[in-house]
């Protein structure tokens, strides 16, 4: 009975670990995508294809399969917001599909 309790506990760590790793590695692509596409001479389909190139990278193309692009205000200044919807991983790597969205933001860069 204790040995089933702490193998539970066990694994509920492991996957909890597990979801923060993706999560990490999505909100770090996200704000690297906002950086590349805030660049003077770069587009925010060029921070698009940055992040969905890391994303590929770390986790596999199933996670980069909705990156989007925006431009916003963050902290009263003109930025460009990448959002990143993937699946919240529940069990392994299996979970909610969109369950999971994180946005990176970076202040535009200009040449004035």
């Amino acid at each position: 009975m204790v040995g089933a309790l702490l193998t539970v506990v066990t694994l509920t760590v492991m996957q909890l670990g597990l979801a923060l790793l993706i999560r990490n590695a999505l909100v770090d692509a996200a704000a690297e995508g906002a950086r590349f596409g805030a660049l003077a001479d770069n587009s925010m389909a060029e921070g698009i294809a940055r992040a969905e190139d890391l994303i590929e990278m770390a986790l596999g193309a199933g996670y980069a399969r909705d990156v989007s692009s925006s431009l916003g205000s963050y902290l009263g200044h003109p930025a460009v917001v990448v959002t990143v919807r993937a699946p919240l991983p529940l069990f392994g790597l299996v979970g909610i599909e969109g369950g999971l969205e994180v946005s990176g933001h970076a202040a535009i860069e200009t040449l004035d």
